[in-house]
């Protein structure tokens, strides 16, 4: 079983097969970051973990790197000492360095330092309603498969459960999902919702068949609308609260 560690907003570390995988890097201090135009998003709490603690990772598994509150200056900063980062296609061009740019459903095969192989594939996310994509920018998730170790999703700002029903159905049944949560919204689509909410988390849960499900983004930013309380009530009114755990 992977494991797996969570120190705010997107950015945890995930140890599978024997390779250090870290998710959306964001480590800058409290405060307001401009997203274009007037809009700024509100970093609220400090991420839980410095570079120079979390040390040398494998692999960047970066969702998308056009928002703040995914990849800020501190996590930019970071990619230039990863040896590898995947990112969307458009992402790896406006990255350069060590980013690879994945489609959906394309994979790389990554060496385990016992033998074998750690395959990441890229799977699709909707960052909003349908057609959000010309605003919000192009998001992947990722799913990690080895052949003697049970799966790994982690689904990057995916609001749409059509394509959790999507991933279930190549991948399914899924072991580890680490679903990107809290409900976000800001004046983009009249706030519709840009990430899942809580029931929506816990119906991603059923459609994949997770046997055990990690919250991810769903704090330390004030656009979410939706923390812990919300997604541990949605998780027993489903009758899935066993799943639900907060690493």
């Amino acid at each position: 079983m992977a494991d797996i560690r969570v120190f705010g907003g997107p950015t945890a570390l995930i140890e599978f097969g024997g390779l250090r995988f870290l998710t959306d890097p964001t480590f800058d201090q409290p405060g307001h970051y401009p997203v274009g135009g007037n809009r700024v998003l509100t970093k609220t709490a400090p991420t839980a973990i410095t570079p120079a603690e979390l040390g040398p990772v494998d692999a960047v598994l970066l969702s998308h790197d056009e928002h703040p509150d995914n990849l800020d200056t501190s996590g930019r900063a970071f990619l230039a000492t990863a040896p590898l980062v995947l990112v969307t296609r458009s992402g790896a061009g406006r990255l350069g360095g060590t980013a690879r740019g994945l489609a959906p459903w394309e994979s790389v095969e990554l060496p385990r330092p016992d033998g074998g192989t750690v395959t990441v594939t890229a799977v699709p996310a909707q960052h909003g309603p349908d057609g959000c994509e010309p605003v919000t920018g192009e998001v992947i998730g990722f799913m990690l498969t080895a052949a003697d170790l049970p799966n790994v999703y982690v689904s990057g700002d995916n609001a749409s459960l059509a394509v959790v029903k999507e991933i279930a159905d190549r991948f399914g049944p899924v072991d580890t999902a680490m679903l990107f949560a809290g409900a976000a919204r800001t004046i983009l689509f009249d706030g519709a919702l840009l990430t899942l909410d809580s029931p929506q988390t816990a119906e991603a849960a059923a459609i994949l068949g997770a046997r055990r499900v990690v919250p991810v983004h769903f704090d330390s930013w004030g656009h979410f609308t939706e923390g812990r309380d919300a997604l541990e009530a949605a998780f027993a009114a489903a009758g899935l609260a066993d799943r639900l755990e907060f690493c």
